[in-house]
């Protein structure tokens, strides 16, 4: 079942909420932290934070496309990442940079604008938008900024622990947005599969799917389940990370 533009909005809005009351407290400095390596190799903690601010930019940098323009599926999209991953980063470090005095309130500014243009880009999941790379659907753009919040608040989580508290109800990472990213990202692999198969542990497998966890078969067992009893989940390992 393909989850409504309207539900994915509400999950956008709702993982960006948690996240914000989750930083906030933490001050520019994320508690003498921002200069430190994060849990992605290569970048800092002020940086991760940053790009926060960067991934929800590009809704409002989305355009209505004219008639006829031939949008990229969510895979499709996805899939642009590791071509571009030099230049996420280099771009990710200069607005680091650019924004170090006020780091907090920029990446809140950049994502309340974001929220508020994918309101104004109106309700129709399937009108075609022109993101920075490529013509994309609106519910895929929505979606792809689901998979960026999801993933990065786990990335935070994982950079701060011990730091700050991620249990129980400081967990800045919602169930539902959650849910729908493990959801899917299982789509990208049963269309290309064929496979019968549903999720079990959506955080592991978010984790598995974004290469932020490596590749076991147990953990991808634990993961996600087979609707056919006689057979096991097949092995994904040529498959992941999706992007």
């Amino acid at each position: 079942m393909t989850t409504p533009l309207a539900d994915v909005a509400a999950a956008l809005n709702r993982q960006w909420d948690l996240l914000e009351r989750w930083l906030e407290p933490l001050g520019d400095d994320l508690l003498g932290t921002a200069d430190q390596p994060s849990a992605l190799p290569g970048w800092t903690n002020g940086e991760l934070l940053a790009h926060l601010g960067r991934a929800m930019s590009a809704v409002t940098a989305a355009m209505p496309c004219p008639p006829g323009s031939h949008p990229l599926s969510l895979a499709e999209y996805l899939g642009t990442y590791p071509g571009r991953a030099q230049e996420i980063t280099d771009t990710t470090k200069d607005l680091a940079h650019e924004i170090a005095a006020t780091p907090q309130a920029t990446v809140r500014e950049m994502a309340h604008d974001a929220l508020e243009h994918l309101v104004a880009l109106g309700d129709d999941g399937d009108r075609v938008v022109q993101a920075r790379r490529a013509p994309i659907k609106l519910r895929e753009l929505a979606v792809s900024r689901l998979v960026e919040l999801v993933v990065h608040a786990d990335d935070l989580v994982t950079s701060l622990h011990g730091t700050v508290d991620s249990t129980g109800p400081a967990d800045p990472r919602d169930p539902e947005a959650t849910r729908i990213v493990a959801d899917e990202l299982l789509k990208i692999v049963v269309t290309r599969g064929g496979w019968s198969l549903e999720v079990v542990e959506p955080l592991l497998w978010v984790r598995l799917a974004s290469g932020r966890q490596p590749y076991d078969v147990d953990a991808l067992a634990r993961a996600l389940r087979t609707g056919d009893t006689a057979t096991g989940v097949p092995d994904l390992g040529r498959m992941l990370p999706l992007f």
